[in-house]
């Protein structure tokens, strides 16, 4: 199953096949870049001393496309980047494997390099996109972003 939403200067790409850095840079590059910045998160091998085998990621995709879209957009407002790829994974993340793939380009590194923070940042807390880490003895937890609003504890 995927989901690719690619418009002149924007890239969405929801997808259960895995990602490519190349795919995603040579989108953004336009003749005007001076800089991209890339963020690539991977699936790691351990957590808390449990040994991790593999991810599986889910959404609700229709409104994941829709809330990195805005992202998308509320990026343009704050910096003058020129493109935009956002690209994750669904289903069953191998360790070592990328989960997803921001990159953006501008006329000068510091924008692309905080755009791309506040995207990763944004797209844990707003998009609806979850994570099961799945561990060597068969144990599962479902993850929550400590980024999102209903991780905050009330207390």
């Amino acid at each position: 199953m995927a989901l690719d939403k690619r418009e002149e200067d924007t890239w969405v790409l929801l997808t259960d096949e895995q990602l490519s850095i190349n795919d995603a840079t040579s989108f953004v590059v336009c003749s005007s870049t001076g800089a991209v910045s890339v963020f690539v998160g991977t699936t790691r091998d351990l957590f808390e001393g449990k040994k991790v085998v593999k991810l599986q990621y889910e959404a609700y995709t229709p409104m994941a496309v829709k809330k990195i879209k805005k992202v998308c957009q509320d990026i343009r407002v704050k910096w003058p980047v020129h493109r935009i790829a956002v690209l994750h994974r669904l289903g069953v993340v191998s360790v070592s494997e990328a989960s997803v793939i921001i990159a953006i380009s501008s006329i000068h590194r510091q924008e692309a390099i905080e755009a791309v923070h506040y995207c990763i940042d944004m797209l844990k807390a707003q998009v609806p996109i979850w994570k099961k880490e799945l561990y060597e003895d068969g144990n599962e937890t479902w993850k929550e972003n400590k980024e999102c609003w209903w991780a905050v504890s009330s207390t």
